[in-house]
């Protein structure tokens, strides 16, 4: 009972603070007493500050403030992607205190040299997270792929070319090896926990060379029965269209992905942030480019509506670096779902871009560790 009234303490002081002792106690429906014992075992843990007194309106001593510290206990995001990696530190406030996003040609390279990268700079982010006051307690790799049922195997990402790679096998001895996740499923947790997302129930799409998404389901993911839920890149837009990566025909990645979208725009050369490169030519107005977005946004209003009409969601989430698309793939998303979603309302306003963009699956991957110590303080001491 202890662990469950600690852990809703700390969580009513993170969804509300600062709040006084006695403001707590309101909301948490515990005596004032027990709530100040469980106060002072969060605060001698480093997990809880009592900041300025804080006035109540009310007669009587005004209460002092507490809020989630800014040091202790934090949260270690990495990130694999084919063209960059990321690692960054967020604190019990869920406010970023290390940030690190490099350019990196990983679809190209051994599992085990990027790994290596992603490790020296794991270590760098952790010496800048202690000197300013946070301990590591968890770490967390958004890989943008198929994990195994036990999520510490890679099965298939094709566009980093890995097929059953184990990070921890090379991972240095003298660091922890992180807990793996799929980098859609850590950006659509991002949406529900800093994205200021009202909706408990969305589906996030997160997009670049591949094609994933989320579905989050009151608040939680639904990962399906054995955790291969989201795959909306391999849904079939043209069952005769052209062969898939995945060995199927007229997936969603070959009408939307980004160079799938530079191959229908006649855009040549390799680029190293393909987003980018269609981003910056759709702003010049390059007729092929649009045409080919907007044929992009087509396949994704297509592949959504079965979407729609399976989980009734109250928000569709353009997320990852395809937010920086959403001007131009929207429209004819938003036309093609208002056209086929006839079995229930369809409200356009449901089909938004995300407020985290590319930040979403890094910022999510750190966030899942001190969400984790909000939800079960107890957990370190443990």
């Amino acid at each position: 009972m202890r662990r469950q009234n600690l852990a809703l303490v700390l969580s009513t002081v993170a969804a509300s603070g600062p709040l006084s002792r006695a403001a707590v106690a309101g909301r948490v429906g515990l005596t004032r007493a027990a709530v100040s014992s469980l106060v002072d075992e969060l605060l001698g843990a480093g997990l809880l500050v009592e900041g300025e007194t804080q006035a109540s309106g009310k007669a009587g001593r005004p209460g002092r403030a507490l809020a989630l510290h800014d040091r202790g206990p934090a949260g270690l995001g990495l990130e694999v992607g084919p063209a960059h990696l990321g690692a960054c530190v967020v604190d019990l406030r869920g406010e970023p205190r290390v940030w690190h996003r490099v350019p990196a040609l990983n679809r190209s390279r051994p599992a085990e040299q990027v790994l290596g990268e992603l490790a020296e700079l794991a270590a760098a982010s952790t010496r800048e997270a202690l000197a300013l006051g946070l301990r590591i307690e968890g770490a967390v790799l958004a890989v943008p792929g198929v994990l195994g049922p036990a999520h510490d195997t890679v099965e298939h990402a094709p566009n980093l070319g890995w097929h059953g790679v184990v990070p921890a096998e090379h991972w240095p001895a003298a660091l922890r090896a992180p807990e793996l996740e799929n980098e859609a499923n850590l950006g659509a947790l991002a949406e529900l926990w800093r994205g200021g997302e009202p909706a408990d129930t969305l589906v996030h799409i997160s997009a670049e060379t591949g094609i994933g998404a989320a579905l989050v389901i009151d608040g939680r993911l639904f990962r399906g029965a054995a955790g291969y839920a989201g795959e909306l890149g391999h849904v079939p837009v043209h069952t005769d269209g052209p062969r898939c990566s995945c060995g199927a025909r007229g997936c969603l990645e070959q009408y939307a992905g980004a160079r799938a979208v530079l191959r229908a725009a006649g855009v040549r050369g390799t680029h190293r942030d393909p987003v980018a490169a269609l981003v910056d030519r759709a702003r010049e107005g390059h007729a092929p480019t649009l045409a080919a977005l907007t044929r992009a946004g087509e396949a994704f209003g297509t592949a959504l509506t079965s979407a729609v009409n399976l989980v009734d969601p109250a928000a569709i989430v353009l997320g990852g670096a395809y937010t920086e698309l959403a001007p131009w793939l929207l429209p004819a998303m938003t036309t093609e779902l208002t056209a086929r979603v006839r079995v229930r309302p369809w409200d356009p306003d449901t089909l938004r871009p995300s407020r985290l963009g590319r930040r979403g699956p890094l910022l999510g991957a750190a966030l899942l560790t001190t969400q984790r110590v909000i939800t079960d303080p107890a957990r370190l001491w443990d």
